[in-house]
């Protein structure tokens, strides 16, 4: 490789990995402290965990698919495997766990950008920036139902438009595949042609494994069960043969949903049975948040009761997360450049004075420097301080 070209390409950035310009990051920061405000105001506690920790530590508890989005790399000191975090929250978890030990239920968010080998969707980032509420401390459905009411209460927020839920609950698919007593290997093949909606595959696996009815009927029933409300009833028809956890969580989901239908009446909901996005990782309820337009989802979360405890203590939780810059690039609020007031660069104590109070009061006011006189439209500045008799005053910039 010439120099020429290694000098020509220094200014690329890897792909899948982008940055925020301006004004786009001065509004996206505006919104993370207005993101940040709502969860302060429902009770959530801010917590900043590093971005580096041992690998153990990021990994603990989650599904294998985050192993693999784990950048890794040796500590110089220890000598230990680290990582850097691709999710955080295994680690917020940690901090209840460990850090925090209360015995209340704990409110916790979070913000910062994340790292992973690879993005989640073609229109996606490698580098998000996360932001996220976890609630840990509750078993009931009510923290479930307040955590997706969090999450669509920030897509809100962020001006997103007609959201709509995706629910679904990975103790059917977990309890099925036990009753089936299928083996670890077996569930997983299950588990991948479930994602992709094979239908045709998932008989033929069922077949393969000679799983015996009304468990292979069940199981092959996981693929159909999407749609409305309407799909919670078929499911009581087509699982009535269920053992008592299929059971149990279809009433979860069907308290949850009653619920949700109370809290946020303007929201669609869809169901989907087969849907078990971190199926490894979450014990319950599951759930996305989705837009007109964007084939990819746009926030997610679910129970993960018990990560907690290889950090000594396991706790009921649950929790959501998204990226923040994703929330951004579909939100519908306006854009527009901060309007500035220039101030000429002079050795004056009024002229200083008057600058810091303009400052004070949320003015954006920018020194003219000497030889950049003539800039001020580059430099966005639409008024001009200019001294008068009666002192320094501001006046709007013609043409």
């Amino acid at each position: 490789m010439s120099d020429n070209f290694v000098t020509d390409t220094r200014w690329l950035l890897p792909d899948g990995v982008d940055e925020v310009l301006p004004p786009q990051a001065g509004a996206l920061e505006a919104l993370r402290r207005q993101v940040l405000g709502l969860y302060d105001s429902w009770g959530y506690d801010l917590v900043m965990p590093p971005t580096i920790e041992y690998l153990d530590a990021l990994l603990t508890g989650v599904a294998r698919d985050l192993d693999v989005q784990t950048f890794k790399l040796t500590d110089q000191v220890s000598g230990r495997l680290m990582g850097v975090r691709a999710d955080m929250t295994p680690q917020a978890a940690r901090i209840d766990a460990h850090q925090l030990r209360r015995d209340c239920p704990v409110r916790l968010c979070y913000t910062g950008t994340v790292l992973q080998t690879r993005p989640e969707g073609p229109a996606t980032s490698r580098n998000p920036l996360q932001v996220g509420a976890e609630l840990y401390g509750h078993t009931g459905i009510e923290s479930d139902i307040e955590i997706i009411a969090l999450m669509i209460e920030t897509l809100r927020r962020a001006d997103v438009s007609e959201p709509h839920l995706d629910l679904g609950h990975v103790g059917i698919f977990r309890g099925l595949a036990e009753q089936a007593q299928l083996d670890a290997a077996t569930e997983s093949r299950l588990w991948e042609a479930l994602q992709r909606k094979a239908a045709s595959e998932v008989d033929e696996l069922l077949a393969e494994v000679d799983v015996a009815e009304p468990a292979r009927h069940m199981l092959s029933s996981l693929a159909l069960l999407s749609g409305g409300t309407e799909v919670l009833a078929e499911a009581a028809s087509r699982l009535a043969d269920a053992d008592e956890p299929v059971r149990r969580a279809l009433a979860e989901l069907n308290a949850i949903a009653d619920a949700l239908r109370a809290w946020l009446p303007d929201v669609a909901i869809h169901f989907d049975l087969a849907e078990l996005r971190g199926y490894q990782y979450h014990t319950g309820v599951v759930f996305a948040a989705f837009v007109p337009g964007y084939g990819e989802e746009i926030a997610r979360g679910g129970r993960y009761d018990d990560i907690g405890r290889v950090f000594g203590r396991g706790r009921p939780a649950t929790g959501f997360s998204c990226d923040l810059k994703t929330l951004f690039n579909r939100s519908e609020r306006e854009i527009t450049s901060p309007a500035a007031i220039a101030a000429p660069w002079q050795h004056d104590a009024d002229l200083s004075r008057y600058v810091g109070e303009l400052r004070q009061t949320g003015e954006r006011v920018i020194w003219l420097l000497p030889g950049h006189e003539h800039e001020l439209a580059a430099m966005g500045c639409d008024r001009r301080l200019v001294c008068r008799t009666d002192g320094w005053t501001i006046e709007a910039i013609e043409g």
